[in-house]
């Protein structure tokens, strides 16, 4: 059996459509469908449901397909290898980001990545949903919060730290009705622009600084949503509070557009500390592009002390 048909699954498999799979492969739809059927002929079993606009893996493909996936992951890393990439890193790494990081964090820093590293070809998946990167294919997954899956490697890329801020013109209407802010459970009286996402509307939490616990605060406003960019550009018009990590607003923050409130308490919206991660299955770290990817994340941003953060920003 040769490796094309092979590579031609995994893609279908992927993807979800022989379309999609043909402008992966840069082939036409009609080899993709030849090269499928052809697989099905050899293996004597129906690897995909076939439906108008997408397919889908049977019970047997799905399983094929973890199989198929390992084998040829394994030979890629052993031809990797043998052409001495672990000193010129070469190939393609599939990464994928939550959209809002992504976006104001990976651009840059893939474009700086290939400069170094030409040979290095970037598939960059933005989504807020979860991905798991073995079942998705992916080299490396960005995650911000927790996780529990053990068979997953990972490197951490900073402490998600919490700020809560709006712009100046809201801080003067503020003022007419709390005067001064000092507390976290004075945000009942005020407008709060939340997030609300696939498990609902989140609460925000607070503990004062080297404190051990974080109490909820169950805040309302008149605006929520699931894109927190529509949250921070009304924050921005002076409709109301937000409490968002630093690298999605440390921008606004630099500017004076808004500004930080309740900066001797810490914010999160969880009962615990989050963090930002970078996953990758366990035999990816074999592979000395994503070695280089990690290494130069971690150096790019700051390993320990991103540049969004707070007092780098005060200090420059």
């Amino acid at each position: 059996m040769s490796i094309k048909p092979l590579r031609v699954f995994l893609s279908v498999a992927k993807k979800g459509s022989f379309v999609a799979a043909a402008r992966e492969l840069d082939l036409p739809p009609s080899s993709i469908s030849r090269y499928i059927s052809a697989l099905e002929d050899e293996l004597g079993q129906r690897l995909f449901y076939r439906h108008t606009r997408a397919v889908k893996l049977t019970e047997v493909g799905a399983y094929y397909f973890a199989e198929v996936r390992e084998a040829l992951t394994s030979l890629d890393l052993a031809t990797e290898h043998a052409k001495g990439s672990l000193l010129t890193p070469q190939g393609n790494l599939n990464i994928n980001a939550p959209v809002s990081f992504g976006r104001l964090h990976l651009s840059k820093l893939i474009c700086q990545f290939q400069q170094r590293y030409p040979d290095i070809n970037v598939e960059l998946m933005l989504t807020d949903a979860y991905v798991d990167p073995v079942a998705n294919g992916s080299d490396i997954v960005i995650r911000i919060g927790g996780f529990e899956d053990s068979s997953l490697n990972y490197q951490a890329v900073a402490d998600e730290q919490f700020v809560l801020c709006a712009a100046p013109s809201y801080l003067e209407n503020m003022k007419g009705k709390i005067g001064s802010l000092i507390q976290p459970k004075q945000l009942l009286d005020l407008n709060c622009l939340v997030y609300k996402g696939n498990n609902g509307r989140r609460n925000w939490f607070f503990r004062q600084e080297e404190k051990p616990v974080f109490e909820c605060i169950e805040v309302a406003g008149n605006l929520c949503s699931n894109n927190a960019d529509i949250l921070v550009q009304a924050a921005l018009a002076g409709q109301g509070v937000i409490l968002f990590p630093r690298w999605l607003v440390f921008q606004h923050l630099a500017s004076g557009e808004l500004v930080a409130l309740l900066e001797h308490w810490e914010g999160s919206e969880k009962d615990t500390q989050q963090s930002i991660y970078a996953l990758y299955p366990g035999n990816r770290m074999k592979s000395s592009k994503v070695v280089y990817f990690l290494d130069f994340m971690a150096d790019f941003f700051g390993r320990s002390h991103p540049y969004w953060d707070k007092r780098l920003i005060e200090n420059t």
